[in-house]
């Protein structure tokens, strides 16, 4: 029989390690992002990106070749899609918009099998050949919350008493659009900066991992305020390269 395949950033967060999430949608990219050995876990775009359900099987797949967690972010906090996702063959899920304890607690719900929450028992591509699967997999699969409203902000206390989740990530976006509309399409904004760190403090003081969108000029702050999941961009640093050696190119 198989052996059910672990979870390489369920289980750096667990040691206390950095996880460096990018986010890709075909099979090609994922091999190449693969093969440099930086990234830990591979973001499927499922709400803002053109990843589809009948893709989803190859590119975990992919990720499973090269040792990397993969994770679909779901377009919403609905439990038949975070155990379809589980199904196809991802290793995580992330929801969009948590914001009380009982979406929280929705999230496990979908995600995670009795006893700690009531995941459709079915086909799933990660169980094959495993023996007692449903067993087993609670402690490999992973489960992100995003905290991205005001309102989640103001309820974190409660939803960090729900059971189950990973990890809460807290990112810019659409928190500084729900903070009022001279912090819409700012979320570098000093105050949007701030309520992020804060709660990325509280969420650590609460005993979970945290974390969020990152780049070489947020990074030491968000690791400083404990966080240790980072989602990054990887275009920007193909596009400074290739800058760097034109300019070294035309240095003489």
């Amino acid at each position: 029989m198989a052996e059910l395949r672990a979870n390489r950033a369920k289980h750096m967060l667990k040691r206390g390690e950095t996880v460096i999430a990018v986010s890709c949608t075909d099979t090609d990219t994922v091999d190449t992002l693969g093969s440099t050995g930086a990234v830990d876990l591979i973001w499927i775009e499922m709400e803002h990106g053109s990843a589809t359900w009948s893709q989803l099987s190859d590119i975990s797949r992919a990720c499973d070749l090269w040792g990397m967690t993969s994770l679909v972010r779901v377009n919403n906090n609905d439990p038949w899609l975070v155990g379809r996702a589980l199904d196809r063959g991802a290793q995580a899920v992330v929801v969009p918009h948590v914001n009380t304890k009982e979406e929280a607690q929705r999230l496990v719900t979908g995600g995670k099998f009795a006893p700690v929450g009531m995941r459709g028992i079915g086909g799933s591509r990660q169980g094959l050949g495993v023996a007692d699967y449903t067993r087993k997999a609670n402690d490999e699969i992973m489960l992100i919350a995003l905290i991205e409203d005001v309102v989640a902000v103001d309820n974190l206390d409660e939803i960090l008493t729900v059971e189950g989740i990973d990890c809460f990530m807290v990112v810019p976006g659409d928190l500084s659009q729900s903070m009022g509309p001279e912090y819409l399409g700012r979320p570098d904004h000093p105050e949007v900066q701030s309520l992020i760190e804060e709660s990325m403090k509280k969420i650590v003081a609460a005993g979970y991992a945290t974390g969020s969108t990152a780049n070489d000029d947020n990074i030491g702050r968000w690791t400083n305020a404990g966080g240790r999941m980072f989602l990054c961009g990887y275009q920007g640093y193909i596009s400074s390269g290739l800058k760097g050696l034109r300019e070294k190119s035309n240095s003489k």
